[in-house]
């Protein structure tokens, strides 16, 4: 059977441009922003246009009033003929009607045969509003009821103008205003995209600056930033240099190591090619010493992954009580007494500080009289103090420096590596803490002081 053809790898989708998402956020808020301005701005000016269309017919109306009388028959008539001639003539588009219970309605002759309804109440103040009884040409009309001297009848007065000239009016305006408001959206999109684009040249340029540390033209990012991009400079810089860190203790702990067994292999070589009678103990001997230091820099590889996983944090108290027991089984004359803060926490991975406790612990119990008193200090200036006192021989002063170095060893009749002490104090410098050894007062024996970096 033929195997199905392999898939090809889907290709993940490109993550959102951060360009385009500020400037369609940017886009909506300005088109909010105007559609609201603009249909705020249309109302008032529409309310304008009307509002003085409506004072020009007040003004006619109350010329009318003004130049009313009452006739023989109880007529209404005017005393003098109205100004505007458009009310002569048929159909004008201006019109006006004057009409009372048991008369005729009185209409201008621009009104033909036709006649304006009246709009139901009573209106001691003019009233305007739209009317659309003549169909095909929309009025604006504004009546009132007057009672005229020495006539006891109410008199309703209108005067009616057709509607055409002011919804040009608003016609043209609202045209002017959707022009306008969307050259100016535009415009200010156009400057939006043009802020953003300059707004984030810094980001381009700190891309750029990666690019060039990444093709190996650069080390580091070197440029000046604005200071909202320069703390992220700051962090991409102190993480480069975390990393050459890293690399160049890799490479030093793979010399050392390798420099650490080239001795022993050239002894055992050496014993090899000389065919020594006495080659088992000297394999059994220097593979001892092989296994001590590769279990060295084990170790201080390990606390060196771990520690890049940032932010370790362990409880000092419940890892005191583990190595205690554990220690208390291997070594059961010796009385472990602990003492201080049980709340304490450090900044070091849970697995890395057993093995600093454990041999502290366990140096103090075997090369102790019997006792030790372990004292855990709160933090004080960012730091957990751990004091481990025994009431053994001690080390005079003249070899505390000393023994720190791999393989030293002050009691050779015990077993060990004489690596417990040379891998505390590695470890605890690589969380950046430090060990010291002084004289303890209380036991007489050896104290050792811890300081490891306290945890929040």
């Amino acid at each position: 059977m033929l195997a199905p053809p392999a898939q090809a790898p889907q290709r993940a989708r490109p993550a959102p441009s951060l360009t385009r998402r500020m400037i369609g956020i940017a886009a909506v808020w300005i088109s909010l922003l105007l559609l609201g301005g603009g249909f705020a701005l249309d109302r008032l000016l529409t309310s304008a246009i009307e509002r003085s269309f409506d004072a020009q017919l007040e003004y006619v109306l109350d010329a009318m009033i003004a130049s009313s009388e009452i006739g023989a028959e109880g007529e209404v008539v005017f005393n003098r003929a109205p100004a505007d001639q458009r009310f002569l003539e048929p159909n004008s588009g201006l019109y006006f009607q004057i009409s009372g219970r048991g008369h005729p309605p009185f209409p201008s002759r621009s009104l033909w045969d036709r006649q304006l309804a009246a709009a139901p109440g009573r209106f001691v103040e003019p009233y305007a509003h739209d009317s659309e009884q003549f169909g095909d040409e929309p009025l604006r009309v504004v009546e009132r009821d007057v009672q005229l001297p020495g006539s006891p009848v109410t008199w309703r007065y209108q005067v009616a103008e057709s509607r055409e000239i002011v919804d040009q009016q608003i016609a043209a305006l609202r045209g002017a205003l959707v022009w306008s408001f969307a050259a100016l959206g535009l415009g200010l999109i156009l400057l939006a995209g043009l802020q953003i684009w300059f707004g984030l040249k810094p980001a381009r340029a700190v891309r750029r600056a990666i690019g060039r540390i990444r093709s190996g033209q650069a080390t580091r990012i070197e440029e000046r930033m604005p200071v909202e991009i320069e703390p992220l400079v700051s962090e991409l810089n102190a993480l480069l240099e975390h990393n050459e860190l890293q690399a160049e203790e890799a490479r030093r702990h793979a010399g050392n190591l390798a420099h650490a067994l080239k001795t022993p292999l050239t002894v055992l070589t050496g014993a090899a090619a000389a065919h020594d009678p006495d080659l088992a103990d000297t394999v059994r001997r220097e593979a001892g010493t092989m296994r001590r230091q590769v279990d060295h820099h084990l170790a201080r590889a390990r606390a060196l992954g771990r520690r890049a996983a940032v932010q370790a944090r362990s409880e000092v108290w419940p890892a005191l009580e583990a190595v205690e027991r554990a220690v208390a089984r291997l070594y059961e004359h010796a009385t472990i007494d602990l003492a201080g803060d049980k709340t304490a926490a450090v900044r070091v991975e849970r697995q890395d500080l057993d093995e600093l406790l454990g041999n502290l612990i366990e140096n103090a119990a075997k090369y102790g009289g019997g006792r030790v008193f372990v004292t855990v200090e709160g933090a004080a200036h960012g730091f957990v103090e751990i004091v481990v006192e025994d009431d053994g021989r001690g080390i005079p002063e003249a070899m505390r420096a000393a023994i720190f170095d791999r393989g030293v060893r002050l009691d050779l009749e015990k077993p060990g590596t004489g690596l417990g002490l040379a891998i505390v104090r590695d470890v605890a410098e690589i969380y950046g803490g430090s060990v010291a050894l002084e004289e303890s007062e209380d036991l007489g024996g050896l104290l050792v002081r811890l300081r490891l970096s306290a945890a929040g």
